[in-house]
């Protein structure tokens, strides 16, 4: 089963690339999505056994990110169809624009996408750090072609600048996994595994020294790719120049894997008796990133970047849940679920918007509720909930991760995390309910536009998920998130 689900979206990639009808590929990639969301709810019932003695193994941590990963893909998967049937390759006036239409083929989008899923799989069942290293380095690779799609030199800027940026994080986080291995080396100079049962397993031989120095890079490292603050310089640009279906992809899952590369690492120390040293890192972090997000929130122009940045605080918020530890490690796990369907919820919905006004400039879009009225509820349902306003499940997800805080006596994080949160609301706020209720550029009643279903249907399902997370959370995913938790260091 771990098998087919790395290499079911591998194969069917190639076969994406040399099929030429554009339907086919289209059937290929919701067929291929609904095949492994398939395969991951049949992890759900029977958890597949490690293979390779724990090199690919699928724990509670890796089954709920790789969960994420197969929801968000096949919600994703429906909606490229829609936005696919609006391209138009050879629009020059529209290109210049590059906001809808593209010069570049549909097999290079379909078959990156594909492999975008298989690379970020093999990261959520890889057992191994070298392994997880090499699957996230294979995510760069197949979402750049994706966010240089539309052949623009903001979007040729921007994919330079994810490219370069990452890498240098990838470095790090290779140059981590060396100092780890080094400090997991047996006293007589024999190689060492770098599986992570092993690790944990024989933690009391790991050499603080060594571990401290590989948790840092690993760190710094993966939270360069998962948009810690400062390390976030690419993820404004990217996130605001891909297609926004891949945008949804890109903040919804891509930053995960990139969380759970930190996690792995987490685990070792907190095994080896380092966790308060790494908790203070995330916490410090995720404080950081917070920051960083609230000031280029308020009075931000482009509202994919508002979101990109939202996405920059949310990284944060769990950064600093697993650095809070105790139950904040339960509503970090529990925000990854929350953040993760609304984000890319809210991102889907902009591309509607973009589709429609032409335009990603926050004063140049109104009326969105007259023109747009299915996105312009998602829109100001999306706002409420990214947001913490209840009854949302990330209300119940920060409010945990808050209670955390208080109950270990941290009245300054506490109180500087709800000042973020406000000023964050606010900064939100001011940009994209104006965008619903004002009036637009075609005045106070603008003539309602067509709305796919396939277009609404996805990011309406992922909000009402994340609405419904607010009111009532199953108990098999509680019990998931309680594992998860534990398995961290923290309580349920």
């Amino acid at each position: 089963m771990i098998a087919a689900l790395v290499l079911i979206p591998s194969v069917a990639a190639l076969l994406a690339f040399v099929v030429r009808t554009a339907m086919l590929r289209r059937a290929l990639l919701v067929l291929t999505a609904a095949l492994h969301f398939l395969l991951t709810a049949a992890a759900w019932v029977r958890p597949p056994a490690p293979v390779w003695q724990g090199i690919l193994e699928v724990d509670a941590v890796g089954l709920l990110f790789l969960s994420l990963t197969s929801v968000l893909f096949l919600a994703a998967a429906i909606y490229a169809v829609s936005y696919l049937a609006h391209e138009i390759p050879g629009r020059r006036e529209d290109f210049e624009e590059g906001f809808l239409f593209s010069n570049a083929p549909e097999a290079v989008f379909t078959g990156c996408l594909l492999l975008f899923l298989a690379s970020m799989t093999l990261v959520t069942v890889s057992g191994h750090f070298g392994l997880q290293w090499v699957g996230i380095e294979a995510t760069t690779l197949a979402s750049a072609p994706l966010i240089y799609f539309h052949r623009h030199h903001r979007s040729l800027e921007a994919t330079w600048k994810y490219l370069m940026v990452c890498s240098v994080g990838i470095g790090l986080a290779l140059l981590g996994n060396f100092f780890l291995a080094v400090g997991a080396m047996h006293p007589d100079g024999a190689p060492t595994s770098l599986i992570l049962r092993d690790l944990i397993g024989g933690s009391a031989n790991l050499q603080p020294s060594w571990l401290k120095l590989a948790f840092l890079l690993l760190l710094v490292g993966y939270g360069t790719k998962m948009g810690l603050a400062p390390l976030h310089t690419w993820l404004p640009d990217a996130h605001s120049e891909a297609p926004s279906v891949v945008s949804a992809l890109l903040s919804g899952t891509l930053l995960n894997c990139a969380f759970l590369g930190i996690l792995r690492a987490f685990q070792v120390c907190a095994a080896s008796g380092l966790g308060d040293y790494a908790r203070g890192l995330l916490t410090v972090f995720g404080l950081v990133s917070m920051a960083f997000a609230a000031a280029f929130v308020v009075g931000q122009a482009d509202y994919k970047r508002l979101l990109a940045y939202s996405s920059v605080e949310h990284v944060g918020i769990l950064a600093l849940g697993v650095g809070l530890g105790g139950s904040a490690t339960f509503g970090s796990m529990f925000h990854a679920v929350n953040h993760s369907l609304t984000k890319a919820a809210l991102f889907l919905v902009a591309g509607n918007i973009v589709t429609v006004y032409r335009t990603k400039s926050v004063s140049n879009v109104g009326g969105l509720l007259g023109r747009l009225p299915v996105s312009g509820v998602l829109w100001v349902a999306g706002f409420f909930a990214i947001t913490g306003s209840p009854p949302s499940g990330i209300f119940l997800s920060e409010l945990a991760i808050l209670n955390g805080a208080l109950t270990q006596g941290r009245l300054g994080v506490a109180v500087l995390y709800l000042l973020l949160l406000g000023v964050i609301f606010i900064g939100m706020g001011a940009a994209m309910l104006p965008m619903a209720w004002r009036a637009g550029p075609d005045g106070p009643a603008p003539p309602r536009a067509n709305e796919s279903w396939l277009a609404v249907a996805p990011p309406a399902a992922l909000g009402i998920l994340a609405i419904l997370l607010g009111l009532y959370v199953p108990a098999w995913l509680s019990d998931l998130l309680r594992e998860a938790a534990r398995s961290l260091g923290g309580s349920g």
